[in-house]
């Protein structure tokens, strides 16, 4: 006899938690304590490796070790424009230079690992961005299969030249790459294919994902102390799900730099809906937007698996914001005056610490903890002309005055206008206060669930108390 398996989207939907069990290799369930709260350290620890063994892995598939370079003639321009005794010092962490591109070949190096290690035939991921290369590349390296799954288009089968160009690197690997429009049917396809392939879920923000990016925040802190002495005074990271954020946070604090500022940085897109079909070809930023920033921050467990490893409100001292016109911007200032063409995503993070630089004393350091390749699709050319035949207007002026997500880019018509917008963490918390509210039904947490939310979102209880008691139920 013949068992059917019913494929409805409610059915693969009420089967998720199993095929995640099955696809993952972690039993999400061990960890749970009671409602909200469950054993965030012990998971990354028992589903995670000592950071000595990931960087074994690491070493030997060329991840890693990756440069930190100061950025000179910039530095120099930031001096120019800051007031006296301000403009501190950037340098870059270079991390192009892994064999896909990005930093994503941290974290893939590691998922890939567990899946050869777990006796797993291939990986699949979900991604629209430079992840699915990292998969695919690290996937070639252990002989495993690798499936892509990107939301791509609109409705009206238009696709952003960043994600285009992203599919080429992927296909370029060897990793079949099944690509879907804006909306919900994208994770729907995923579990079906984990369900039925087998495969491992290579996913972004399990604690394997996690693990493979603390090496790049270890590596910024032996460096730092290498080459100038001291830890930084401040790592800029570009802000999305928060993995970055959360991995480079958790490395620094091992390494010892427990001091240095945490500066999550996203590109301000209020107003787009990043689930809309009429929105998503109106965005000129595939990642690192506050579209992903804020709602990761705010409910992490939104994510592809039952409890989200990347939860960046536990390590993010501030957040601010830029400006597409900046980040194409500074992409153009890299290139021309360093001569190291990238971005733009790692971009975003340095156009936050260029505005931040000159606020700051001339004896500082910041770190911009990542760069990515770039390519045809992801060139400031590319997006502006993309932007332009959606009806974007671009124009050069005041970006922090005038810019309009969806409406149009302003590039600064000089260095001194770069500037930066700051999201009060106070605000974020307050909303995943909210969201924990809705989702629970209730505002009476034990006091297990308290303990968890203090450090889920960095504020003590008695604060959380006094947050709960301003929402309406």
């Amino acid at each position: 006899m013949i068992l059917m398996i019913d494929n409805s989207y409610e059915a693969v939907m009420s089967r998720k938690n199993e095929i995640m069990k099955k696809s993952v290799g972690v039993d999400y369930q061990k960890y749970e304590i009671h409602g909200i709260a469950f054993d965030y350290e012990k998971m990354l620890s028992d589903s995670g490796y000592p950071i000595e063994k990931i960087r074994q892995i690491q070493l030997e598939t060329g991840v890693g070790n990756t440069q930190l370079v100061e950025l000179k003639n910039i530095n120099r321009l930031i001096k120019k424009i800051s007031p006296k005794g301000k403009g501190a010092r950037i340098y870059v962490k270079d991390e192009a230079t892994n064999p896909s591109g990005s930093f994503k070949d941290r974290r893939a190096s590691v998922s890939v690992y567990r899946a050869k290690e777990l006796g797993f035939k291939g990986v699949i991921a979900a991604t629209s961005g430079n992840y699915g290369a990292a998969v695919a590349s690290q996937a070639a390296k252990k002989g495993l299969k690798s499936i892509i799954v990107q939301e791509c288009y609109d409705s009206r089968g238009v696709g952003q030249p960043e994600i285009l160009e992203k599919q080429r690197a992927c296909e370029a690997y060897g990793a079949e790459v099944l690509q879907l429009s804006v909306g919900p049917e994208l994770f729907y396809y995923f579990l079906r294919l984990l369900e039925d392939t087998g495969y491992f879920n290579a996913s972004l923000y399990t604690p394997f994902g996690i693990a493979g990016v603390e090496t790049l925040g270890y590596e910024i802190a032996e460096q730092s102390i290498r080459q100038f002495g001291r830890y930084p005074d401040a790592v800029a990271i570009t802000h999305a799900g928060g993995g970055n954020l959360t991995g480079t946070a958790r490395g620094l604090k091992k390494a010892g730099a427990k001091d240095t500022k945490i500066i999550g940085v996203s590109v301000d897109l209020k107003g787009l809906h990043m689930a809309s079909d009429r929105d998503f070809n109106k965005k000129s930023f595939t990642t690192g937007h506050t579209g992903f920033g804020v709602p990761f921050a705010v409910f992490p467990d939104r994510a592809d698996v039952p409890r989200n490893a990347a939860r960046s409100l536990r390590y993010m001292d501030r957040y601010i914001l830029v400006t597409q016109g900046e980040v194409f911007y500074v992409t153009e200032m890299l290139a021309n005056m360093e001569g190291l063409l990238r971005g733009p995503a790692g971009n975003t993070s340095l156009a936050g610490a260029i505005a931040l630089a000159t606020e700051m004393n001339e004896d500082q350091i910041i770190v911009v903890n990542e760069t990515e390749y770039t390519g045809a699709g992801k060139l400031p050319s590319a997006q502006l002309t993309f932007a332009r035949h959606n009806g974007i207007e671009i124009r050069t002026g005041d970006p922090l005055k005038e810019d309009i997500p969806g409406k149009n880019i302003v590039i600064p018509s000089s260095p001194g206008l770069m500037g930066f917008t700051e999201y009060p963490l106070q605000s974020i918390r307050k909303s995943y206060l909210k969201q924990a509210v809705n989702k629970y039904g209730t505002k009476d947490f034990s006091d297990i669930e308290l303990e968890f939310i203090s450090e889920d979102i960095n504020i003590g209880v008695e604060k959380v108390k006094e947050y709960l008691k301003e929402i309406a139920l």
